[in-house]
């Protein structure tokens, strides 16, 4: 066990996960960008498809941004479990359960400061 109380079995295996969801991530976008997304607007017969066109490759964005925000989250945890840090809460300083890490993996938080930060956000979002 390192200093987070996790074994060293488990993130050798945290990170076999994050590192097979990173390169899955970035299997996704070059496979997105090899296709071609974008419609021609001579192609499009009416004001309805470029509305949806247009909506599709704002979603298509959206998804883009998301995964960009993924990959961060997944490249911190890597960091953190190269400096040790990996399964202490970034707000309290106290272990995070197994069970949540297993969950999701890329949290930087316990369950009380994750949950307490939500209650913040409704109150104050």
């Amino acid at each position: 066990m390192d200093g987070t109380g996790l074994k060293k079995k488990d993130l050798k295996r945290f990170r076999e996960t994050l590192l097979s969801r990173k390169r899955e991530i970035l299997r996704n976008a070059q496979r997105t960008l090899s296709e071609d997304m974008t419609l021609e607007s001579d192609d499009l017969p009416d004001e309805m498809d470029l509305a949806s066109s247009e909506y599709l490759q704002s979603f298509t964005f959206r998804l883009r941004g998301r995964e960009k925000t993924f990959l961060q989250k997944i490249d911190h945890a890597l960091e953190r479990i190269d400096e040790g840090t990996f399964g202490l809460c970034e707000q309290c300083g106290e272990s995070i359960s197994l069970k949540r890490l297993e969950a999701r993996l890329e949290t930087t938080l316990c369950i009380r400061c994750k949950e307490d930060q939500e209650r913040m956000e409704k109150a104050y979002g």
